[in-house]
């Protein structure tokens, strides 16, 4: 059995596609995978199967447009191993995450886009924003005291936004974190 983070985007965002993580556990278990841990309620689920990565994310897809009444134009599901998880922690930028107090840093998981491809997305503001381009991710920080003048929110408006989700950098390690207690 295989142990997986699945990063479920585009539920329980902004009142759209309201999901209750138990709800969602349940469904999971339903589906046949086990071990199913849910952190906070923005789509973060540790689970364990037997299956490849894509297929468990090929299954909860289908799972979650036929048992939830949700748009299925906004959900999208990224499955990684522990190793990528902790590649993404690990390969961050020099001091990425390292000042809370300072900047708001997030993690742009990417789904079937390159970080070539989704960088074009990016229009950052001199002072404020920073991004930078990892395996599978985009490490985006902003400044704290000027995030109201940061243009992450631009990336929204982008085609390319459909194959991004964010974790803020907490929840990231936090994830990580709940994985190494496993053991």
């Amino acid at each position: 059995m295989a142990r997986y983070v699945v990063l479920l985007r585009g539920i329980n965002v902004g009142g759209k596609n309201k999901l209750p993580m138990a709800d969602l556990r349940a469904a999971l278990i339903d589906e046949g995978f086990s071990d199913v841990v849910t952190y906070i309620q923005s789509g973060n689920v540790l689970l364990s199967s037997s299956k490849r990565a894509k297929a468990v994310g090929d299954a909860i897809e289908a799972m979650l447009t036929r048992r939830f009444r949700l748009d299925s134009d906004l959900i999208r599901v990224l499955v990684l191993t522990r190793a990528q998880l902790e590649a993404v922690v690990e390969q961050r930028p020099s001091g990425f995450g390292d000042s809370p107090d300072t900047y708001h840093s997030d993690a742009i998981f990417l789904m079937g886009v390159t970080a070539t491809e989704a960088m074009r997305a990016f229009n950052p503001r001199e002072g404020v924003d920073a991004v930078w381009a990892g395996k599978g991710v985009i490490y985006s920080q902003r400044l704290s005291a000027e995030r109201t003048r940061s243009r992450l929110s631009t990336v929204m408006s982008s085609p390319l936004y459909k194959a991004m989700t964010i974790r803020n950098w907490n929840t990231t390690t936090k994830l990580l974190a709940m994985l190494r207690a496993e053991d």
